[in-house]
């Protein structure tokens, strides 16, 4: 007996990992951010606010990491970033090559299909990249969390766990653009 999935199995495992879903992104790729300008910047068809449930963020050397968590109220802050169809693949291939995301999934960062809270409480399916085996060991023998939440806020102590209305995401008025 083979321990190897079936054939229908692993087309449709492939198929999943290069479907076209939007990206959320928690740090250096969100709008403003050094890598969001190198290889987001003009390929954006809309850009939402958005939450992910259920992971901690972590402060790497200049770049943060996503890690799943289940302690209560743990959420990251981000984007919700809808690339455009023409520029889709391309997008891609970059985004995984800039997070050593590798298809055997001991990269740096692992590619995961994961929902996000978009404003007005709605969810959306994404890829998130999480940090990858050795990195998410790393971060439980030595946790860096950046207890907001938002990459952004890195460097301000939070108060409480629990989330403010600030850290809601919010409809924007118009759908921005990259």
């Amino acid at each position: 007996m083979s321990d190897a999935p079936p054939a229908d199995q692993t087309a449709d495992q492939s198929a999943d990992r290069s479907a076209a879903l939007p990206f959320f992104v928690y740090g250096t790729l969100r709008t403003g951010g050094r890598n969001h300008a190198l290889h987001l910047a003009g390929r954006c068809a809309d850009v939402r606010a958005a939450v992910l449930e259920g992971a901690a963020l972590h402060d790497g050397p200049g770049f943060p990491y996503a890690a799943p968590d289940a302690t209560p109220g743990r959420r990251i802050i981000g984007e919700l970033i809808t690339v455009r169809p023409g520029a889709y693949a391309a997008a891609l291939v970059a985004l995984d090559r800039l997070e050593d995301c590798r298809a055997d999934g001991t990269g740096e960062y692992v590619r995961e299909r994961l929902a996000v809270r978009t404003a007005g409480g709605g969810s959306a399916d994404a890829w998130v990249y999480l940090a990858g085996p050795a990195v998410a060991a790393r971060l439980r023998a030595r946790p860096a969390l950046i207890a907001s939440g938002d990459w952004t806020r890195r460097d301000e102590p939070r108060e409480t766990d629990r989330p403010r209305e600030s850290d809601e995401p919010r409809e924007r008025t118009e759908p921005r653009k990259c």
